[in-house]
């Protein structure tokens, strides 16, 4: 795409927070979210190790995929700034899921995947306040500036949700539920995939929908 979609700080359908409503976004704004999610194909393999990575937490500890072996894992890529973040957070859905699959040992890892300079970018200390602004219940947010994990996932979207099960294997990748909307009202009747794929993993069966199309405002990749 030659223009990021909501690239620009005063784009007004990027910066809109808790309680602002979506109504100004235009059909033209929304079509263009939705087409970058579907799109190119994930190149991380479902069905396939899951890359590895280290990175730093917004409070400044090195974490690797590696130390969570043995556990499900979930990754949320995250722009406070995206309407269709917001539509998760703003109506709790997000944090939910966060409280839901964390109480039965699931890691959950939010990656701030945005460049410095690009919309959505913060400091570790201000994810931080975003985090407890907004109640979020992640086990650890990760700072990915330097989109070194974006790249090693190509994270596309966000939100673009990624379950990687006890043994490290990726076993879903995509979109956090059926309902590519940025409407808080879609929510109460969308198929969430990502509690599917853990509810499975921990059950010790098959997920049934393995990888999906995301759906949100593009990553802020760096030049």
């Amino acid at each position: 795409m030659a223009k990021e979609i909501c690239a620009m700080q005063n784009n007004t359908a990027c910066t809109l927070r808790k309680g602002l409503g979506f109504m100004a976004l235009t059909a033209a704004a929304v079509a263009g979210w939705l087409a970058f999610g579907a799109s190119d194909a994930l190149s991380a393999t479902v069905g396939e190790k899951a890359p590895a990575f280290t990175a730093k937490t917004a409070d400044g500890k090195d974490v690797s995929l590696s130390d969570f072996a043995g556990k499900v894992v979930v990754l949320e890529w995250h722009n406070k700034d995206c309407p269709f973040v917001v539509k998760h957070y703003e109506s709790g859905n997000m944090q939910a899921l966060q409280k839901e699959v964390t109480a039965k040992d699931v890691v959950w890892l939010t990656v701030n995947g945005s460049a410095e300079g690009k919309q959505g970018y913060e400091t570790g200390e201000q994810a931080l306040k975003t985090a407890a602004e907004d109640g979020a219940a992640a086990t650890h947010i990760l700072i990915d500036s330097d989109n070194v994990i974006s790249k090693a996932y190509e994270a596309k979207t966000t939100p673009h949700m990624f379950v990687v099960d006890k043994e490290g294997t990726l076993v879903y990748a995509g979109a956090i539920d059926d309902r590519a909307s940025f409407k808080q009202e879609d929510i109460p009747g969308a198929k969430n995939y990502v509690r599917e794929a853990v509810n499975a993993v921990l059950e010790g069966k098959a997920v049934e929908t393995a990888s999906t199309k995301p759906y949100g405002c593009g990553v802020k990749y760096a030049d």
